[in-house]
């Protein structure tokens, strides 16, 4: 199969240019800068022509936190279906966590999922390795060529993961030169904190106004210096992941080029789009760990993002039944789907000045790429995969009910309508999303492939 891709805006690596690009099969044939630059004989050659007038073309995002729930929570999503809500957001290709049921804490839990997504994933696939505080020793049977890298949950779990045995800490960050992806918010602060609201206001007056809170900002920073403490001593690879607070900022640098870092950083859309401000209107649809915290931090973070102390932007895509969002701080669920509408609502920012749509692509798809050592993909070049999204910036997405892709059927963003669209997203070559559906047929999605 062979798609000449007319007179698109490419955004990419720094530039946006005029160009069309020939694709083959499944990766970047040629790209031919400048209008209608391609040899006359090409049209006729090609089996379609997309005319990309008007049309932005990125490289597609590479998200490297996202929960699918597949195996064990697939009452909330699948792999199949949040693979499909992702190529709907220009997503294509995820790194998902293991906090599943059973966790992906060893080979055989991690092999599963390789053959699930090989089965049924619309989008390139990997699996973060869970480490937990007795299997130390299965890092060292890693598949390391598909593996993104080692996930922890240092002071607090989600999904029962906790790593808090110092001995264990030592081994991995010592003995794996994986990169260590981390959530890090500090358990005893979190109780403590928790205690105190308890006692002073009551459980029933605990609504998610108070998250920000007992999740707070020390419970985040200390847990975060920590982890950049020990990494710093054993010369470890860390990246640290949701980063929700101005002060956590300081923990990281700008003055190296990613290739040099040792401890990199993300931030997530959620963090910074949404503050403390928005409970009142949406309540526990913005409930996230960690919290959605001030305005101020939201405003440090979109800082961060364009001065390069936060390397790379996500999702942490972690869809619940409404039915689950219920109740007060304590027991409603944390977490909320957001793959497929990342990308516009970044798009958006850059739009209002924040940051350049130049820098969206490098936060969103070169840097995972760069970061995670992805095989030929995070970049619009000749003889990568074909890996790419074409956005309309004229067309706005409004966000419905109807519309929404992911399982659970809600968005925090219904109502909202976004500037831009996403017109079409191929996979390896193939357009599997286009003109606001899916193709017939799903594409042939690969396993990542890492050079590390």
């Amino acid at each position: 199969m062979t798609t000449l891709l007319q007179n698109a805006l490419i955004i990419n690596e720094g530039r946006s240019y005029t160009a069309s690009l020939l694709i083959r099969d499944s990766l970047i044939a040629a790209i031919y800068e400048g209008e209608h630059s391609y040899p006359e004989a090409l049209e006729r050659e090609v089996d379609e022509v997309m005319d990309c007038s008007g049309l932005w073309l990125l490289p597609g995002c590479i998200d490297d936190q996202v929960h699918f729930r597949e195996p064990g929570l697939t009452h909330k999503a699948t792999i199949e279906s949040e693979s499909r809500a992702a190529l709907a957001g220009g997503t294509t290709s995820f790194m998902e966590m293991p906090n599943t049921n059973p966790t992906t804490t060893t080979l055989e839990a991690w092999q599963w999922k390789m053959e699930r997504a090989a089965e049924s994933s619309w989008a390139n696939y990997s699996f973060f390795f869970g480490g937990s505080n007795d299997n130390a020793d299965e890092l060292r049977r890693i598949d390391r060529r598909h593996t993104p890298g080692v996930k922890l949950f240092l002071g607090s779990s989600t999904g029962n993961m906790l790593v808090d045995d110092p001995k264990t800490l030592e081994r991995i960050f010592g003995e794996t030169d994986l990169v260590i992806a981390a959530h890090c918010e500090r358990e005893e602060i979190i109780r403590a904190n928790r205690q105190h609201y308890l006692d002073t206001v009551g459980a029933e007056g605990l609504d998610v106004r108070y998250h920000p809170l007992i999740r707070s900002e020390e419970a985040c920073y200390r847990s975060s210096s920590e982890a950049v403490a020990l990494a710093t001593r054993l010369g470890s690879r860390l990246h640290i992941l949701h980063i929700s607070t101005a002060r956590e900022l300081s923990l990281f640098r700008n003055d190296l080029p990613l290739s040099e870092k040792r401890i990199t950083a993300e931030a997530c859309v959620h963090h910074l789009i949404f503050s403390d401000q928005d409970y009142e209107r949406l309540g526990n649809r913005i409930k996230w760990n960690p919290a959605v915290k001030r305005l101020e931090d939201r405003e440090a973070l979109r800082g961060a993002v364009a001065s390069g102390l936060i390397d790379v932007v996500a999702t942490d895509h972690a869809p619940h039944l409404l039915s689950e969002k219920e109740g007060n701080c304590l027991t409603a669920a944390s977490g909320g789907p957001l793959t497929q509408h990342a990308l516009v609502a970044m798009l958006d920012l850059a739009a209002e000045g924040l940051f350049s749509r130049e820098l969206v692509v490098e936060r969103m798809a070169h840097a995972p790429a760069r970061l995670f050592d992805v095989d030929r993909r995070g970049f619009v070049r000749e003889g990568y995969f074909a890996d790419l999204v074409l956005v309309d910036p004229k067309r706005p997405t409004l966000v419905t009910p109807a519309s929404i892709l992911s399982k659970c059927g809600w968005s925090p963003f219904e109502g909202h309508s976004f500037g831009h669209s996403i017109a079409a997203t191929f996979v390896n070559g193939c357009c599997a999303w286009r003109g606001g559906e899916l193709s017939q047929e799903r594409p042939e999605a690969h396993a990542l492939t890492f050079n590390h």
